[in-house]
């Protein structure tokens, strides 16, 4: 005898709030470009894809941020960037989500594309352009790269601000979270938080919960990206709660990157018990190997994670974005109407 059949979490609207620009290309995208340009892959984002990771070290961090160098340097014409832009927002739709916050360092493009500026701009218009014919919301985070001195990210969050209310919806900090002084960013997300851009650093993944910790003190975080480890300080965990900081929890990117050994030891179960509020994300797909839906599917099948827990997942990510007050209606009702079919 079988079981009631399942909800289809293509059709439960969500938002998608950690996404990371070059991580979010198509495998095949990725192979076209390369073999377009000219520009030669290891095996392991070949034939062998997706890569074998792990963030454990140094070494092992170094490799990663290789493949996505890597990855990014297929990207040579504006037609590359408004196709990527263009498919990531295809794949959002096909996955059911209304809106999508991307994630990018401009830095780590303008020397091709014209400077940051310029680059941001293309980045924009792609985007305009790619929510108009998919129907996803799209905005972006300009995020400063850890690994550098501060007064770059400074440059960052004033690039930031001359876009705010015209696409650009937040500040963040990304790299390996190992590397860094987080309180020396401060200054920077000061800048973007009087232009009332929000606060979203990476932190509480790589270097556990004390990096969180300093991104909710030092840069006034609005959500957190991953901040899977504050499930080990529980003080910090029921601050997170009560003040209803968004988590934007990667499964696989945690278990890719040798933060836990398998899916089933990602703490996601004890979050959403403890009452936070978690925004599920793909992190880096081309990477990793799999996208948002693939999160929700693993919530499902293997954390046990009910059609309601499942909802309230994609309540906390439309709750937890930046989209306007209109787009959030339409998709909460969304939610709503999927647990109630």
């Amino acid at each position: 005898m079988t079981g009631p059949a399942l909800r289809d979490l293509r059709a439960l609207p969500k938002a998608h709030l950690h996404l990371h620009f070059t991580g979010s290309m198509r495998h095949a995208t990725l192979l076209d470009l390369a073999d377009e340009h000219g520009v030669r892959l290891p095996d392991s984002l070949r034939e062998d894809w997706p890569p074998l990771l792990s963030a454990a070290d140094e070494k092992g961090w170094f490799r990663f941020q290789r493949l996505y160098d890597l990855a990014r340097s297929v990207l040579r014409t504006e037609r590359d960037v408004r196709r990527l832009v263009t498919e990531a927002a295809e794949d959002e739709a096909a996955e059911g989500s209304g809106w999508l916050e991307i994630q990018v360092d401009p830095s780590g493009y303008g020397g091709r594309f014209g400077g940051i500026t310029a680059f941001t701009d293309l980045v924009l218009d792609a985007a305009r352009v790619a929510s108009a014919s998919t129907g996803v919301g799209i905005a972006v985070v300009i995020a400063a790269n850890r690994t550098r001195h501060p007064l770059d990210a400074r440059t960052l969050a004033r690039l930031a601000v001359q876009y705010a209310g015209r696409g650009v919806v937040g500040f963040g900090l990304s790299n390996d979270e190992r590397r860094g002084v987080i309180a020396e960013f401060a200054p920077a997300f000061a800048i973007a938080g009087r232009a009332d851009l929000i606060s979203v650093p990476h932190g509480g993944e790589l270097r556990g919960p004390g990096s969180a910790r300093a991104c909710l003190d030092d840069l006034h975080a609005d959500r957190l990206g991953h901040g899977i480890r504050s499930v080990e300080d529980p003080a910090l965990l029921a601050r997170i709660v009560d003040a209803r900081t968004t988590l934007e929890v990667c499964p696989a990117s945690n278990v890719s990157l040798g933060v836990y050994p398998t899916p089933a030891d990602v703490p996601l179960r004890a979050l959403a018990d403890a009452g936070a509020r978690v925004a599920l994300g793909a992190d880096d797909p081309l990477l990793f190997g799999s996208r948002l839906l693939d999160q929700y599917e693993t919530a499902r099948h293997v954390h046990g994670f009910s059609d309601a827990d499942l909802a309230e997942l994609a309540r906390g990510s439309i709750e937890g974005s930046s989209a306007p007050s209109d787009v959030r209606k339409v998709l909460l009702e969304g939610v709503d109407a999927w647990l109630a079919s």
